[in-house]
């Protein structure tokens, strides 16, 4: 323990020296970073869908710094420092882990993500949906609410419910579209059949995100060894008719 608390220690001289000496690190501010850990977590998340364990362990200290960083430049107005971080989410997860720190009890993990929830409408928060950022990815805040709604009960009982959803919302949509409709209605029915979709991969413990990504990468990989091999047989690509690229494509799945 002692030598984790001395590298936490030397990261944190570090972040001071930097702030005092190096031109760059001087000009941060909490604005000027955000972008940079946005970009810092999609690198850890290529990293964890890689399954990179060395990448990982760099992505997870590139984004420490960040934390650091920030914690470093609200010390300088005095509006709180890396011991007030600290200290914050240790007092929460007291809190909202009745079950360990209390005489709260849990038969399993979907138990505490439902006290969870509960315990943060004790804390103050107005609505449940309060902690989803409003700046992330629709996707993945499609999943989040369906999470945050699951845990006060709002929630479909059976699966086949779910999947039946799916269907009705995807039967809407096609209605829609035989029907020329109108490109906002068809907008809203397709937004209805991505989050029932998104819905039916919590049933099935699918993060819909993560198998989007998958698929994106297994997309990438395919598609440019059709641009790789049928270059080396002598055809540019923009010159090939779908069915010579696609017998590139099954050449590609027949690799994996």
């Amino acid at each position: 323990m002692q030598e984790k608390v001395k590298a936490f220690e030397r990261l944190l001289n570090i972040m001071d020296d930097l702030r005092n000496g190096c031109p760059w690190d001087k000009e941060q501010t909490l604005e000027s970073l955000r972008h940079l850990t946005i970009e810092e977590v999609y690198e850890l998340s290529d990293a964890i869908l890689n399954k990179n364990m060395s990448d990982i362990k760099g992505e997870l200290g590139d984004l420490m710094l960040h934390l650091v960083f920030y914690a470093k430049i609200a010390s300088e107005t005095n509006d709180f420092d890396i011991k007030d971080v600290i200290d914050s989410i240790s007092e929460k997860l007291i809190f909202r882990h009745p079950h360990i720190y209390g005489d709260a009890e849990v038969t399993d993990a979907e138990d505490v993500l439902n006290n969870w929830e509960k315990l943060k409408l004790k804390e103050g928060k107005k609505s449940v949906l309060s902690g989803v950022p409003k700046s992330l990815p629709p996707l993945i805040k499609a999943y989040r609410i369906q999470e945050k709604v699951k845990g006060v009960g709002f929630e479909w009982k059976k699966r086949e419910d779910v999947w039946d959803k799916v269907m009705e919302e995807l039967n809407e949509l096609k209605v829609e579209v035989d029907n020329g409709g109108d490109k906002t209605k068809m907008e809203d029915e397709l937004g209805d059949l991505l989050f029932a979709i998104t819905n039916y991969a919590r049933y099935i413990d699918i993060n819909p995100e993560d198998a989007l990504e998958r698929t994106n990468k297994k997309f990438i990989k395919r598609f440019q060894y059709i641009e790789s091999q049928s270059a080396k047989d002598g055809y540019k690509i923009e010159d090939m008719s779908l069915e010579e690229m696609d017998i590139y494509w099954n050449k590609a799945k027949s690799l994996e």
